[in-house]
């Protein structure tokens, strides 16, 4: 391989002419060119250039030529044009400032003066602030249940919840919903009941899963919300796909995905922002930078600047927002949203926060970070608190509308997994089913050994549980 340095006027005029670089120097044109459709394969060329358009070098009556006073030369590759230099320059790993947090809400709930956000009305941000609160009632009650013995899992969204209802006030009923595990409430904006979450936590007859995931491994048709899957970042690619399909079947709606931090560790999340790059559809990916992925921190997860950087390299638009201040999430998703549907291009968004909570029920916590931080978090940066700040200076909530919420949502959900706990369990028919269209004799003869375990030893079993 060859490298060629033009240092002087004189000298590009001379290789030009006696070495004939016509189809490797050409003059650099910013103005945008037609597609040219090839017989050969077609090539992706820079960031903003027409898909399918071919790098074959068009006819030109000067193939080398100067701008003003300075050499503007690029070097033509199947993989774009880019400009060169003679001095050996690596990039630096992360730039100077780390990309800025967008915010709107200061910590006493007091809008920053000369925020640019997207309004609320009063109807609309009573409701966010109402399920934001039952989300942490809901929350609470759950995860005492699963103490007692009543339910085998639970997970909380405790320090997350202005990204679950906020990002889900932003969005269409009719985007569709790719979820992490940590998201109940946007199925609980689009009016998921309580009834349906006690449900699906016991597996009962009720349940639409027919008690074959664990709890909180939430899903529903009605409300255009794909059931949530344990394995990590599984669903970012499958978004990319779903964003895609909406594009040209020309809805007017998005995919929308979550993720933690943790999953952009994962192949996945990778595969998922590259496909819907280049495939310009329509995704709004939200990552929830909570700073732990189970007990494993930030720092060793990746030495980039957080999520937010890692968009624009695959050619996303991006943007970092305070996850706990609502009106940010809400003005940052619906913008997001807004982009991606009329614009038919991905998004991603890097939510800052903190999960108070432990993982799950199966974590401890307090065994891989201090207690005191998971206080302070948990009273000094309370997300609900700091919106229900804004809501209560506006004159729209007061102390008796708090009472009266979280005493209703807590009876009703009580009731709830009362009646959730008194139905039947799925029989056990329905653990082979809907795999194939006729069952394979190995799965047969599974099912006649299951019922025989269990006609042996019932008392192993859970009351109500058929065979």
């Amino acid at each position: 391989m060859a490298i060629w340095f033009a240092r002087s006027r004189n000298l590009v005029s001379s290789l030009r002419q006696n070495l004939g670089w016509s189809a490797i120097l050409i003059k650099r044109d910013n103005s945008p060119r037609p597609v040219v459709f090839t017989t050969s394969t077609a090539f992706f060329g820079p960031v903003g250039s027409h898909r399918h358009e071919s790098t074959a070098v068009e006819k030109q009556p000067d193939f080398v030529q100067q701008r003003d006073e300075e050499d503007a030369l690029e070097l033509d590759f199947p993989g774009g044009k880019v400009g060169y230099t003679s001095e050996m320059k690596f990039i630096p790993e992360s730039p100077s400032r780390r990309i800025p947090c967008y915010r709107v809400l200061d910590e006493n709930g007091r809008i920053i003066p000369d925020s640019d956000f997207i309004p609320v009305s009063e109807k609309v941000a009573v409701k966010m602030y109402e399920q934001m609160a039952t989300l942490q009632v809901m929350d609470h009650i759950f995860y005492e249940a699963q103490r007692q013995g009543r339910i085998s899992f639970y997970l909380t969204s405790v320090g997350e919840e202005a990204i679950n209802i906020a990002s889900a006030a932003a969005l269409s009923p009719d985007d569709v919903v790719l979820p992490q595990y940590r998201e109940p409430g946007v199925l609980l904006w689009r009016g998921f009941t309580l009834e349906e979450f006690a449900n699906q936590c016991f597996g009962n007859k009720a349940d639409y899963g027919k008690g074959r995931q664990m709890p909180i491994h939430y899903g529903s048709n009605r409300h255009n919300y794909f059931t949530v899957s344990s394995p990590i970042a599984t669903q970012l690619p499958q978004a990319a796909g779903v964003g895609y399909s909406l594009k040209m079947e020309k809805k007017n709606a998005c995919a929308v995905t979550f993720m933690g931090d943790g999953g952009t560790s994962e192949g996945d999340f990778h595969a998922g922002l590259n496909f819907a790059a280049v495939m310009e559809a329509p995704v709004v990916f939200i990552c929830r930078n909570n700073g732990w992925a189970i007990s494993t921190h930030i720092s060793e997860q990746f030495r980039s600047d957080g999520i937010v950087v890692k968009g624009q390299a695959y050619g996303i638009r991006s943007i970092r927002v305070d996850g706990n201040d609502a009106l940010a999430v809400y003005s940052a998703v619906r913008s997001a949203r807004e982009m991606a549907v009329k614009e038919q291009r991905p998004v991603l968004i890097e939510a800052m926060t903190y999960r108070v909570g432990h993982h799950s029920t199966s974590d401890d916590s307090t065994k891989y970070r201090a207690a005191d931080e998971i206080q302070y978090w948990k009273m000094s940066r309370n997300p609900v608190n700091r919106f229900r700040k804004w809501v209560e200076d506006n004159g729209w909530w007061s102390e008796e509308d708090e009472s009266k919420l979280r005493s209703n949502t807590r009876k009703q959900l009580l009731q709830a997994i009362q009646a959730a706990e008194k139905w039947d369990k799925q029989p056990l028919t329905e653990l082979f089913n809907d795999v194939y269209d006729v069952k394979p004799k190995n799965l047969e003869d599974q099912e006649v050994g299951l019922k025989a375990l269990i006609e042996k030893q019932p008392q192993d079993y859970p009351p109500g549980f058929h065979v």
